[in-house]
């Protein structure tokens, strides 16, 4: 069974309409130097009985430290990583601007095998980018997302 992960991927029209997306940065000490495929959108995991949207609400608060934009949210679909991770993504149209980034942390042995045990924020960044940005900041298994949500604004017109 694939672990399964549910998220939000906000978009917006920038100036002169641009489409720019809301991404997190990863945090810990992998992705502490990384810029390029080193961002997500916000996403968790979650149980095979709980609902892909509320889910998603919730990973987003935990990892934004907001909670979610109060709008409608559209299924774009359900992407395979590369890590078999199977990702529910839904999407919504905003202009969402909080206050300050807070994410829940996670517990990382760092240096790997030196028994020193610290925390780590999941997202230390969050920003709006344009669709060429967000091209090269995504991690590679979430492009078909960007690519999805483009494919639904032009069937949308």
């Amino acid at each position: 069974m694939s672990v399964r992960s549910a998220g939000l991927l906000l978009f917006r029209r920038g100036p002169q309409s641009q489409l720019e997306v809301w991404i997190g940065h990863m945090g810990g000490p992998f992705w502490a130097r990384k810029d390029a495929a080193a961002w997500s959108i916000p996403k968790g995991e979650y149980a095979e009985d709980e609902d892909a949207l509320a889910a998603a609400r919730r990973e987003f608060a935990e990892e934004i430290g907001t909670a979610p934009p109060d709008v409608d949210y559209f299924p774009l679909g359900s992407f395979r990583q590369g890590s078999g991770k199977i990702v529910t993504v839904f999407a919504a149209e905003c202009d969402f601007r909080p206050e300050r980034i807070e994410s829940n942390t996670f517990s990382l042995e760092w240096p790997k095998g030196s028994g020193i045990v610290r925390s780590y924020p999941e997202i230390d960044d969050a920003a709006w980018f344009s669709e060429s940005e967000a091209r090269t900041k995504l991690v590679r298994g979430q492009l078909p997302v960007l690519e999805a949500l483009l494919a639904h604004l032009r069937e949308a017109g």
